[in-house]
């Protein structure tokens, strides 16, 4: 301390912190403000940036009034230079956080723009993060005065170590940020392995996919898994699919009034139900010479992966009420049984017809009722 403490010096000292917290308090009405003001606007990054400038632009003015008081005040050389490297050190902190948020909110935003509403490919979010955090924590270190060399060195050494001992959970980050990459998958999309499960992407993390199947339960993938697995995505290249529903009908029908009443039904179903594509050609093949009926196949639309359910079912019911109405028969087999009797000889060595009580012989024929 170059002289003794006065009246004066803590005045100055005082005005300069309740100028700060006064600034503070300004920029956090400024910015409350501006919040409303973003979240008015169709452009998302704003409303991250505003979001995250809220904790740090009350915090530096804080700082600011902090380091204005201290050099008000009659302190030492060394005392000034640890507050002043305390201080910078809180700001870049505050800075970092704030740059973390910032920098992750748009990232995230990003990522769900171009794969939809469910996406949230958490993998690159959380990257970003560390990455932004761990270079602001360095450069605090250096602003203190800690050289950051030494540990530089302890980490790369340490990190051969971690690498060695976390080799699946390696693998997996990997394996996702290559998935992602690639556009292999993406979140919101439906997919389906070869192990059996299926469903919608809901996110791709540092270690695993999470999958949302159609009963609304989560399926969990590690991710070295799903780059290793056959999988079909129902989604790329075009997330409109094309389905297959197999008909069949009397040998006794025109198969021309058969084709043109399932066309008409289609286009009904194509125009008039949720999920369908309405611009979609409907197309009937036949192609089996059955037992006990003609078998074709009805090529549908749809919009994406579970409407299918809803327009078979649509389809189905539409389809057997006009086969009806235009009496269009769509016959089952039908089963004769013949029960033939064991002859029994008599004592003079005729045959006498008598029936098994134990296991009658059962011949079956399958005849077709259109035929």
């Amino acid at each position: 301390m170059n002289r003794d403490l006065v009246l004066h010096d803590w005045l100055a000292a005082g005005i300069s912190l309740a100028a700060g917290a006064l600034a503070a308090l300004l920029l956090r009405a400024v910015l409350k403000r501006l919040a409303k003001h973003a979240e008015r606007t169709r452009w998302a990054g704003d409303d991250i940036i505003v979001d995250a400038l809220r904790p740090v632009a009350p915090g530096a003015a804080l700082l600011a009034g902090a380091a204005v008081a201290g050099s008000m005040l009659p302190l030492t050389s060394r005392v000034s230079g640890l507050l002043n490297q305390t201080l910078t050190a809180l700001l870049v902190l505050i800075a970092t956080l704030s740059t973390a948020r910032v920098i992750a909110g748009l990232v995230q935003s990003v990522a769900q723009s171009r794969t939809g509403v469910a996406g949230s490919a958490s993998i690159f979010v959380n990257i970003t993060r560390i990455v932004v955090l761990t270079m602001g924590f360095l450069v605090a270190l250096q602003t203190m005065g800690v050289s950051i060399a030494p540990l530089l060195t302890a980490l790369g050494v340490g990190g051969l170590a971690v690498a060695l001992a976390l080799q699946d959970t390696l693998a997996n980050l990997f394996a996702g940020v290559h998935i992602l990459a690639s556009k292999t998958v993406q979140p919101g999309e439906y997919i389906r392995l070869s192990s059996g499960e299926e469903g919608y992407v809901v996110d791709i993390n540092w270690r695993n996919t999470v999958v949302r199947n159609l009963s609304k339960n989560l399926v969990i993938i590690p991710n070295a898994r799903l780059a290793k697995t056959n999988m079909i995505n129902f989604t790329q290249p075009e997330q409109e699919l094309t389905i297959l529903v197999q008909v069949g009908v009397g040998y006794e029908s025109d198969l021309e009034h058969v084709e043109r009443v399932t066309l008409e039904v289609v286009d009904g179903v194509m125009a008039e139900i949720n999920g369908a594509v309405p611009e979609h050609e409907g197309l009937v093949r036949f192609h089996t010479f059955a037992d006990s009926r003609i078998n074709f196949t009805v090529i549908l639309g749809v919009g994406e992966f579970s409407d299918q359910y809803r327009i078979k079912h649509e389809f189905v019911k539409r389809l057997h009420r006009r086969f009806r109405e235009e009496g269009i028969s769509i016959p089952a087999p039908t089963h004769t049984v013949a029960i033939q009797r064991d002859p029994k000889p008599s004592a003079f060595g005729a045959a006498v017809p008598q029936q098994r009580a134990t296991s009658p012989s059962v011949l079956t024929k399958d005849t077709g009722s259109g035929r």
